[in-house]
């Protein structure tokens, strides 16, 4: 009895062992059928039943660069995604093929997307710049001294004081006119006649001259007798003193500068220009300028001339441009935003400039097709006028573009091309789930079969 009972539960053993040794190897095999077929999308079944031909794969976070075969994403952390001919094709918000995406139209108003319309338009092509005043140099003039001298007064006392023409700058003593001065007065009182005593005061005279004396000093000398040695030096013109280089009781000598003088009737505008747009300007062009100061003052006029040489510090061009400052509203150093425009207009297609998006390396335009899609479309952009920006390629007129929401957009599709894919995930693991659940349900039976075969070991 006893050695039956030992043989039985052999034998039970047994039939227990190759049952988990064929639940182990049909559990592998089953898993690895998974395996391949979730690294096969191409061979992924279509709802209809049919094999689905994988276009490319892509990062649904990089929708715009394209691989051939299944892998890791290179940009994330992410496997990448296929994209199939079926979902191109139809435009069911896979967002990179090339039907686009389809928005529906109660979620774009959700949205708030605006859309515009390419139009053509004269538009005189130029750029804005910024600039500031200065004085006018062709209207400023210097007060010199022609004589050696002592600066006796100064009439003004600091720079950027407000003198009229005519105005008294300094006074100079000058004693070097003393001598000429009184070796004229003998001659005239020496009460000789004749052409001897004419030509000596002729020559007295032009020695005089040659001394800076003024021809007015001269005149007054023959008529009151009194030799002067002061002389006033006064503002040649109407404007503002922008430099005063003497003190009193300075020594000064010929030629050398006591001030400046600046009008301020003209003015310049000088603007600095971008590197970039250094090709695009010349004498001639259009200014439309307003100043900061007063959003409402416009100042009109053409660029006079380019100054030579780019500034290695900004790494701009300056343009000149002359100011009618008649008026005396303006001041130099004021800052002025310009508009530097050619004077005849070109035809060029416009879209508002909202609906442009610049990435730094190009600038992309999303497009509605006729059937409703969204597709992003990279263009060629001109000029920027502030409310429209010029469309040099990639759209045609009538076009309809996106002005505004795009990032909205660009949001709604990717989330369109990942969360299928988030969808067949989750249902992997569930699908694993159930094949864990059923080898479970089967290892009791087989515990139960090696605990009877135990009890009756024990009878």
């Amino acid at each position: 009895m006893k050695k039956n009972t030992v043989i039985y539960a052999c034998a039970a053993l047994f039939s227990a062992s190759a049952l988990l040794s064929v639940g182990y190897l049909g559990g592998r095999h089953f898993a690895s059928a998974s395996a391949q077929a979730s690294a096969s999308p191409s061979d992924a079944a279509a709802p209809d039943g049919k094999a689905r031909r994988v276009l490319y794969w892509h990062d649904p976070m990089m929708p715009s660069q394209h691989f051939d075969k299944p892998g890791k994403s290179p940009f994330m952390d992410m496997q990448l995604m296929p994209v199939y001919a079926d979902e191109a094709d139809a435009g069911d918000g896979a967002g990179n093929g090339s039907g686009g995406v389809r928005i529906d139209a109660g979620l774009q108003q959700n949205l708030g997307i605006r859309y515009a319309t390419v139009r053509r338009a004269e538009v005189a092509a130029g750029f804005d710049v910024v600039g500031a005043t200065q004085f006018d140099e062709s209207q400023a003039d210097v007060v010199q001294s022609r004589v050696t001298g002592y600066i006796d007064r100064l009439y003004t006392n600091a720079p950027m004081q407000h003198v009229a023409q005519g105005t008294p700058v300094a006074s100079l003593f000058v004693p070097d006119w003393l001598a000429p001065q009184e070796e004229f007065l003998a001659l005239l009182h020496s009460g000789m006649n004749g052409g001897m005593n004419g030509a000596l005061l002729d020559a007295s005279r032009a020695r005089m001259r040659a001394l800076s004396i003024p021809e007015t000093l001269i005149a007054s000398l023959e008529r009151t007798g009194q030799p002067q040695t002061h002389v006033v030096l006064s503002a040649p013109r109407a404007g503002v003193l922008t430099e005063l280089n003497v003190r009193n009781g300075a020594m000064v000598s010929p030629g050398q500068t006591l001030a400046k003088v600046a009008g301020l009737s003209k003015l310049w505008l000088v603007v600095e220009i971008p590197e970039a747009m250094a090709l695009r300007v010349r004498p001639g062009m259009k200014v439309d300028a307003t100043l900061a100061a007063d959003d409402a003052q416009h100042i009109t006029g053409r660029v006079r001339e380019i100054l030579p040489g780019i500034n290695p510090g900004s790494r701009t061009l300056q343009a000149r441009l002359e100011l009618d400052n008649s008026g005396e509203r303006l001041t130099p150093g004021m800052l002025v935003r310009a508009h530097l425009s050619d004077a005849k207009p070109v035809s060029q297609l416009l879209v508002p400039s909202e609906a442009v998006i610049t990435t730094g390396k190009r600038a992309v335009v999303i497009v509605r097709n006729a059937d409703g899609r969204l597709q992003p479309v990279t263009v060629t952009t001109g000029s920027d006028t502030g409310a429209d920006t010029a469309i040099l390629a990639g759209l045609t007129e009538g076009q309809e573009v996106v002005a505004s929401g795009q990032f909205l957009i660009d949001s709604e599709a990717s989330l369109k091309s990942v969360l299928p894919k988030m969808s067949d995930a989750a249902a992997m693991p569930a699908a694993s789930a159930s094949s864990a659940t059923s080898t479970t349900q089967t290892m009791p039976e087989m515990s139960g079969m090696a605990s009877s075969a135990a009890e009756g070991d024990r009878q």
